[in-house]
């Protein structure tokens, strides 16, 4: 199979029931927080391990993303409730973490007529207009996935919530593309 690299996890979580915003901003030395422009504070993560932004509400939620593994997400979520409780927040001993979106690309290695993949995948499944853009939407039901196939043989995976489903889509649509003739045998 092709190598699949993630590009992007975006989570949420739950720190907390509420917040006040003024404080953490405050406490988060770099974060921005203009409440006239956006209501949550903006904090980018630039430690050793770590390279990922989040959004914090008044509600206790955030959103996290940048991070190119799973495990960046629950560190990161980690990282801020330190922070927090060394500041004597109320923050949940054990955040809830949801993955949203795992964003993924891999190179098929062999270039794709796609116009010719749009009528072989079903039209029902497709978008498909290369006067308004060069790739080729296809939606996937099983995994729930949206892939983005090139010309060049790259795919841009979107909407899995595990890797394993990236990965579970990459091998169930070369399959479908080996099995009609627009990828050699020898792509798994």
């Amino acid at each position: 199979m092709a190598d699949i690299n993630v590009e992007n996890v975006v989570a949420s979580a739950t720190l907390g029931k509420s917040f006040d915003l003024d404080e953490v901003h405050e406490i988060l030395e770099g974060s921005e927080y203009d409440p006239e422009k956006f209501r949550g504070v903006i904090y980018r993560v630039r430690t050793p391990e770590l390279r990922t932004s989040v959004l914090i509400f008044r509600s206790g939620k955030m959103v996290c993303t940048g991070a190119t593994k799973v495990d960046e997400i629950y560190s990161t979520v980690d990282y801020l409730k330190e922070i927090l409780m060394e500041h004597e927040l109320l923050v949940l001993e054990k955040p809830e973490v949801q993955v949203q979106n795992i964003v993924a690309t891999t190179d098929l290695g062999h270039p794709l007529n796609l116009n010719s993949v749009a009528i072989s995948l079903g039209l029902e499944r497709i978008e498909y207009e290369p006067e308004q853009f060069p790739g080729l939407v296809f939606r996937m039901d099983d995994p729930r996935l949206v892939m983005l196939f090139f010309g060049s043989g790259k795919v841009v995976c979107t909407g899995g919530k595990k890797i394993e489903d990236i990965e579970k889509g990459i091998e169930k649509i070369s399959l479908e593309l080996i099995r009609t003739g627009f990828l050699p045998e020898d792509s798994t």
